[in-house]
């Protein structure tokens, strides 16, 4: 996973609240194991609508209750992969939340009015070491949990979290005491 330091530059705006994640990444294409490949399903069914237009960019800003729905990791992978860094909005479904942060996609709560000023300001920068937005001159301060924002400025999934203990996980291996065949070697 990629290290979050600052993501700047023009937003995408989805001026919708309650978007599900069945509306992310409808289920029909949910087929696949990797975690890639999503992004061309993206909002599928209302990409469809006339006068749609969802930009490449690196934030998308968005309404209330996004993500919510069921749990899909889909959702996030897709939103990913489509080329979003960061998700500004003024609350998330807490399993999205979770699993966009997994991923190394930064969700950012902020009050509804800030976010309707960025969606109208139409540039963003987000400094996740800092845990601030800033747009138009200003600066508006959001709030992340001391452990996730560990891991996302470190770039460190749950693999990368669990390999940070190596050395207590070989200690611990070579000290336990083992009943039974011993499965580690060889010899």
């Amino acid at each position: 996973m990629e290290s979050i330091r600052t993501i700047r530059g023009p937003v995408s705006v989805l001026d919708r609240t309650d978007v599900d994640t069945d509306q992310i990444m409808p289920k029909q294409f949910l087929k696949r194991v990797e975690r890639t490949g999503f992004g061309e399903f993206l909002f599928y069914d209302w990409a469809k609508e006339a006068g749609w237009d969802l930009p490449r960019n690196p934030i998308l800003v968005t309404g209330e209750n996004f993500g919510c729905g069921s749990s899909r990791e889909h959702a996030p992978w897709g939103l990913e992969d489509y080329g979003f860094r960061a998700i500004i909005a003024p609350s998330f479904a807490d399993i999205f939340y979770s699993n966009c942060t997994k991923i190394g996609l930064l969700p950012v709560v902020l009050p509804e009015e800030v976010v309707k000023a960025i969606m109208g300001h139409g540039q963003a920068e987000i400094d996740l070491p800092a845990r601030v937005v800033r747009f138009d001159g200003e600066e508006f301060p959001f709030e992340i949990d001391d452990e996730i924002h560990h891991r996302l400025v470190n770039g460190l999934d749950d693999i990368g979290l669990t390999l940070q203990q190596e050395d207590a996980i070989q200690a611990y291996e070579a000290d336990r005491e083992r009943t039974g065949p011993n499965t580690l070697s060889l010899a």
